[in-house]
């Protein structure tokens, strides 16, 4: 069986038809639209509530390739000398590994993410990538307003000048990775197993989709083109209409990246992958976009815009079904290597595998998760129903109703205070980097009403 993972950078959930059936989640701004990753999800087991153990980027690709946790221990760093990556283990069963990738972390001074696979493509130029040293010949006073500072405007400036070949008809950055996977995935054909990891960094920011996928942006507007939407809150920075405006340019990115998509399945398909395949494809995290007032990712941004991401398994020849078990990222790798009878490699995993999911065996998996930034005081613990985020000392921590309430707009912690005290005691210790005191004095309370001392 040969393994093939599609890592997608910021694809929120509720962008991919499948999930939002329609309906975009801003007024204003058009639903978008991903006929090819829909009509791939039909073949798959698509999981309603997957979940990165820890953020943001690097942390993830820590968890996918090696099945531990990074929250409790680690932030942003290399592979150590300790891990063993997916790569490294496959490639001892007997596969041939390629990853294809514009992820310029990867690639960054000090990184090791690519070590173990047998040959690895890098696209160069994306988001800040220091690709090309002349200026852009664009003006970056398009692309700004006048709140941006000096140091966001030579981020922008960045990637204007790495992209400037767009204007002429140069493939876009999503395109390269396609034609990169695919071309390897015609060449290895002829080896007997096969594993290759597609990572696409779009649709992460800076958003600037082609022409033909810039339609959901109101075509009236008139003002610059904010293709990179700085942090703190919006209001304070952008008007209504640019809000809408980058929500616009967002989903045009997504909507460009499904369309790469298609020709990248459709190799799979003609190729045979298909058949004797497992395809898991995810994001690694959505991206708020002025959902609750901020754009970016942040370690106080634990929503559903940033921590629900499409997230799709294709065993060979297809079983479409869609699931509601709760999964982490580092469940990934024990499923896999469970699924190619290799599950004697994940006794010292922090992961456990979902196969029994996968196979329709189950629908249950974890009684409930736990995320956030490693260096970060906020934590976000879920189960099906209930989403408990705790809050640096000093703030209110917040409990939301994920079913009745799925955009997170009632904070119900003083209805439900057993609740938050549940899923406050779901995780130890070790996994906070402080203790709440709003849950710690809610839980004395609650304790006291309900004669609990336990």
């Amino acid at each position: 069986m040969n393994i093939i993972v599609l890592v997608l950078d910021s694809f929120r959930q509720d962008h991919v038809g499948f999930y939002h059936g329609g309906k975009g989640p801003f007024e204003g701004v058009a639903a978008c639209q991903t006929p090819n990753l829909d009509r791939f999800a039909a073949g798959c087991v698509a999981f309603d509530s997957a979940y990165p153990e820890a953020l943001p980027t690097i942390p993830i690709r820590c968890q996918l390739m090696t099945g531990q946790r990074t929250l409790p221990n680690r932030g942003w760093q290399p592979l150590t000398p300790q891990d063993v990556p997916m790569a490294r283990i496959l490639a001892s069963a007997g596969y041939v590994c390629g990853l294809v990738s514009d992820t310029y972390h990867y690639r960054a001074p000090g990184m090791n993410y690519h070590q173990g696979f047998h040959t690895y493509r890098w696209v160069r130029g994306q988001e800040y990538d220091p690709y090309v040293s002349s200026p852009s010949r664009r003006r970056i006073e398009d692309y700004v307003n006048e709140h941006y500072p000096e140091a966001w405007r030579k981020r922008i400036g960045q990637f204007l000048a790495n992209t400037d070949d767009w204007e002429t008809g140069a493939p876009r950055f999503p395109e390269q990775v396609v034609k990169e996977a695919v071309a390897w995935l015609k060449a290895n054909r002829v080896h007997e197993k096969v594993f290759l990891w597609v990572d696409s960094f779009d649709p992460h920011e800076p958003w600037d989709p082609p022409k033909a996928f810039d339609t959901y942006r109101d075509p009236a507007y008139r003002g610059p083109r904010l293709i990179m939407p700085m942090g703190g809150m919006a209001s304070s920075w952008a008007t209504p209409e640019q809000v809408r405006q980058i929500q616009g340019l967002y989903a045009g990115e997504a909507a460009f990246v499904d369309h790469c998509l298609g020709s990248l399945f459709k190799a799979l398909e003609d190729l045979g992958y298909f058949d004797d395949s497992l395809i898991l494809l995810l994001a690694d995290h959505g991206h708020p976009l002025g959902d609750h007032g901020k754009f970016l990712k942040g370690a106080d941004r634990m929503y559903n815009e940033l921590l629900r991401v499409p997230f799709m398994v294709r065993l060979p020849r297809g079983q479409g079904r869609r699931t509601p078990a709760i999964v982490q990222f580092h469940d990934a790798l024990p499923t896999v290597l469970d699924a190619a009878g290799l599950g004697n490699e994940t006794s010292s995993m922090n992961g456990r595998s979902f196969l029994p999911v996968l196979k329709g065996d189950a629908d249950e998996h974890r009684d409930a998760m736990i995320t956030g930034y490693h260096h970060g005081i906020d934590r976000c613990t879920r189960d099906r129903t209930w989403s408990y985020i705790q809050r640096p000392e000093g703030e209110p921590d917040e409990l939301y109703n994920l079913i009745e309430d799925p955009r997170e707009r009632t904070n119900l912690i003083d209805r439900h205070p057993g609740e938050a005290v549940r899923l406050a005691r779901a995780f130890g210790r070790s996994f906070k980097r402080v203790e709440s005191r709003v849950v710690k004095g809610i839980q004395g309370q609650y304790e006291l009403a309900s004669g609990s001392v336990g």
